[in-house]
């Protein structure tokens, strides 16, 4: 891949994340400080993210594996969420903010599988070069959350103003120009012949599906649905957590975990060859285990420093699962549905994992909460660590090992 190609697609990762760390990790702060939402409007909020996630198949998979260029898409998609992203800033009304969200993460969650579509359609060794252009997006992540923070955005005083809606403005600018940006990629044409007859499960973009006649592939899918239900609480309950307990600053604090992304990005490549891909995700799994045990048992106090290296496990937890899990899928995908896999495994993932995560904490949550409205987290979080060890037995068993392989 030559150099130049190379810093496209890592400014292009770099904004894709920037955009999403602008609103995501403190939209569960700002909806009840702001908006006056209650819990179950936050939880709504959330699932957003899922609902897209189900749909971005149906969108990649009827259009950018078949009729117009993927970074073309990619393209318009950003600059629609931008003007999503600016009503969001705009509106004072959950009624009217709930729409507009849902329309930007049915958006948004197509693009993060054409984005990787557009790069391993430069790549000729993907499980090498991959990770060294992802990681810009975990940069971009991290970038996002410290400014918040420089900014004070969310600290007490910036909260009660309401100047942490300031996030969305930031991620309204920041999703225009990738939205530009995009249209200077290099070109990612569809891979199916337009000509040919198209048929119904051509248009829902099934042809994914055919995958999880592979074995391994299902066991696989079905353990990404499974392990994004203890992901989801983290998602939707650690920054409000941090914040419960007394931790300052919890968005600046939450970024250690994607600093922490950086170091085991980098380090992928050599595991993954090493290792295997059982073996990988294995100690991802295991990994998020042991972080919600360590934040059971942490405090802001004397044991703070259980909390801070919880936070850090995120390298691991996210970059062994699902960046393996994206090399593993385009690995299997035959060359003309490569963005519909892409889509699939958003589906699995963000999508109907992390949505029956997200009603599951909010249940679980719900119920751990005294009449002062304090949560009992040290039980709240070892739910969580026992279903990723649910998983983590089922994969063990289940799963065979297999040699991850690529076409140069």
């Amino acid at each position: 891949m030559k150099v130049g190609v190379r810093l496209q697609l890592s400014l292009m990762m770099f904004l894709e994340f920037f955009v999403w760390g602008s609103w995501y990790v403190t939209m569960g702060i700002y909806l009840p400080n702001t908006l006056g939402s209650d819990g179950a409007e936050i939880a709504m909020a959330y699932s957003t993210q899922s609902w897209g996630a189900i749909l971005a198949p149906f969108i990649i998979g009827l259009i950018a594996d078949r009729f117009f260029n993927a970074e073309r898409i990619l393209g318009v998609l950003h600059l629609l969420g931008a003007v999503l992203m600016y009503l969001l800033y705009q509106t004072t009304d959950f009624t009217l903010f709930f729409p507009y969200l849902l329309a930007y993460m049915i958006l948004y969650m197509s693009s993060l599988a054409l984005v990787n579509s557009v790069s391993f359609n430069q790549m000729n060794n993907p499980a090498k070069e991959f990770a060294q252009v992802r990681v810009f997006g975990t940069i971009g992540w991290i970038a996002a959350g410290l400014l918040i923070s420089y900014l004070n955005w969310d600290s007490q005083e910036g909260i009660s103003e309401g100047i942490l809606r300031n996030t969305f403005l930031m991620a309204a600018i920041s999703s225009a120009l990738l939205g530009v940006f995009c249209f200077t990629l290099p070109k990612t044409p569809p891979r199916m012949d337009k000509k040919k007859k198209v048929s119904i499960s051509d248009i829902l973009g099934l042809e994914a599906l055919g995958l999880l006649k592979d074995r391994n592939f299902l066991i696989f899918f079905m353990a990404s649905v499974l392990i994004c239900i203890p992901l989801a609480f983290y998602y939707q309950h650690a920054g409000q957590f941090l914040g419960e307990i007394g931790v300052t600053n919890p968005a600046g604090k939450m970024t250690i975990g994607q600093i922490s992304e950086i170091l085991f990005m980098l380090l992928l490549p050599f595991f993954f060859k090493k290792y295997g891909f059982k073996k990988t995700m294995l100690v991802a799994m295991l990994a998020w285990a042991v972080r919600y045990v360590l934040f059971a048992y942490g405090n802001p106090g004397e044991l703070a420093f259980l909390l801070l290296l919880g936070i850090a496990l995120h390298g691991i937890c996210y970059d062994f699962f699902f960046v393996s899990g994206q090399i593993y899928t385009d690995s299997k995908a035959g060359t003309h549905i490569k963005s519909a896999a892409q889509g699939l495994i958003t589906l699995a993932t963000y999508g109907l994992g992390m949505l029956i995560g997200f009603w599951i904490a909010g249940k679980i949550t719900d119920t751990y909460i005294s009449m002062e409205g304090a949560h009992a987290w040290e039980i709240i979080w070892l739910y969580p660590a026992a279903f990723a060890l649910l998983v983590f037995f089922l994969f063990f068993i289940f799963f065979k090992n297999e040699k991850i392989t690529y076409k140069t």
